[in-house]
């Protein structure tokens, strides 16, 4: 399994462990319909957590409780007749072309941590790349001579992935003018680095993105992930194979590309306008 999910599995079978403790329940053995029920009451009140989320820490209850059987820890499977909550599918949310063009402008005060902020932008919305894929790529996966990146991804699939000229410009610049400036004599194999010459986290990629959604006058809760949603969206609205975007995206079902489909809303309600006799 890739390392986020690993870790996602583990929070939820220590917040599960957390919340027996709290209500005084020392053995597993212990764990009845009651319990559960309390558990799940408690995950519905957090604020933030979505019916995706509790289901996601029921599948991974329901594993850890079947592999305890299955090593004779317990004598029971409590969370056997519970049955997962509805996620339902959300319409991912993308920015509008003239927001991606504010957003990938360059930075005001060209900094060394500027050039680079910029072409992880530029390449982000280049390639819809995961976050994760974007901050650990190594510096031999980005082939500029023939522009695309060699990604490793969910499952360690690998996939190839096309960018265009201005990615491609914006990244020999930081290679050239920055790279080399926030290094200081180090040596990394990543692309992107921070001063320490190490891949940046998760959380401060997604700092990054949303201080220069605002100085750029972005008034939404922009995320990394919705630069992915954004390629995606952009790809398909200007007549894009659904199978090479789900390729790109390294989608293993293209059920979850076709989601993409339904939310180019103002480009239906045009042709709607345009085609319908009694429009």
């Amino acid at each position: 399994m890739a390392e986020n999910s690993v870790e996602a599995y583990d929070a939820d079978i220590t917040f599960f462990l957390s919340f027996l403790t709290s209500h005084k329940k020392r053995s597993l053995n212990s764990v009845d319909l009651a319990t559960i029920h309390g558990f799940l009451e408690q995950c519905q009140e957090q604020k933030q957590v979505g019916n995706r989320t509790n289901a996601r820490r029921i599948s991974a209850l329901k594993s850890f409780f079947t592999f305890l059987l299955r090593e004779n820890l317990v004598t029971h499977n409590p969370f056997s007749t519970i049955d997962l909550p509805r996620s339902g599918k959300s319409l991912p949310k993308a920015l509008s072309q003239k927001e991606v063009r504010s957003l990938l402008a360059p930075p005001n005060i060209v900094t060394p941590i500027g050039v680079r902020d910029n072409a992880m932008l530029f390449l982000l919305y280049s390639t819809g790349l995961r976050v994760s894929e974007l901050i650990q790529l190594p510096l031999a996966a980005c082939n500029l001579a023939a522009g695309f990146v060699r990604v490793l991804g969910k499952g360690n699939k690998e996939r190839l992935i096309p960018f265009g000229d201005q990615a491609k410009e914006k990244i020999e610049q930081y290679l050239k003018t920055a790279r080399p400036l926030i290094l200081k004599g180090k040596r990394s194999n990543y692309l992107f680095i921070t001063g320490r010459g190490s891949c940046m986290t998760r959380l401060r990629f997604w700092q990054i993105v949303r201080k220069t959604a605002l100085t750029a006058g972005i008034d939404k809760n922009i995320s990394p992930h919705m630069i992915r949603h954004s390629f995606a969206t952009h790809l398909l609205s200007h007549g894009a194979d659904l199978r090479a975007v789900q390729m790109m995206l390294g989608h293993a079902d293209i059920s979850t590309t076709q989601i993409y489909t339904h939310i180019d809303q103002d480009r239906l309600k045009s042709i709607h306008k345009k085609f319908h006799p009694r429009g």
